[in-house]
């Protein structure tokens, strides 16, 4: 068993404007380490979180594949891009931070080279207006469905992912997950639902796509 990555040294004030590793975090953590023999067996060159928050997660994919790729995170949050960094810093692993929506800056540099993608995007159901915002809002506030930061980020993912990559999301049930199935699918990507999690009133998902 893998442990998760030493965050401790992000405080409870950091917390209040970036989002806390809760059970989404360490759902798509654990779903990391069941998968961990495909993901090393791929041997990855460049794998890129987005939304990276406190930088559990890409710190702890580093983990798993022993640190031999170049790990992204962006963030739409300054401060979540700064704790990010220092997460890796602790945990003995380098993370090249990105203050960005999505991957957009980079758009030219990664198109067709991101052999992990992952996103923990913001899903929560909320009035269209709370969309956007770069404080703590930003890692739940999902609009429509909670799909409206989703449904942005769904065109990047398919430029971005290389032709043996894998992509993971985690979603709730109330996102229609199997309409994102549908939509990837007609984009020449085929879709599974590889982790299922109830939390409260939250039927968790992580799907994983890779290219037909």
């Amino acid at each position: 068993m893998i442990p998760t990555p030493f965050y401790s040294h992000i405080s409870d004030e950091d917390f209040l404007s970036i989002y806390e590793p809760s059970e989404d975090t360490f759902l798509l953590i654990d779903t990391l380490e069941k998968e961990q023999h495909i993901l090393k067996s791929q041997k990855p060159l460049i794998c890129l979180e987005v939304g990276s928050g406190s930088g559990v997660v890409i710190t702890f994919l580093a983990k798993i594949t022993e640190n031999k790729s170049f790990y992204i995170a962006t963030d739409i949050n300054l401060n979540a891009c700064i704790c990010s960094k220092k997460t890796g810093h602790e945990n003995n692993v380098y993370v090249e931070t990105h203050c960005d929506s999505f991957a957009s800056s980079m758009m030219q540099r990664l198109q067709g080279n991101i052999d992990i993608l992952l996103f923990n995007p913001p899903y929560v159901l909320t009035p269209s207006e709370e969309i956007g915002k770069k404080d703590i809002s930003a890692a739940w506030a999902g609009g429509k469905d909670g799909r409206e930061v989703i449904d942005k980020f769904l065109p990047q993912a398919i430029n971005l992912l290389s032709p043996a990559g894998f992509f993971y999301i985690v979603l709730i049930k109330e996102n229609k997950p199997y309409e994102i199935i549908s939509f990837m699918h007609d984009n020449g990507f085929h879709g599974e639902v590889v982790a299922e999690r109830k939390s409260g009133p939250e039927n968790l998902l992580v799907i994983k796509f890779s290219r037909s």
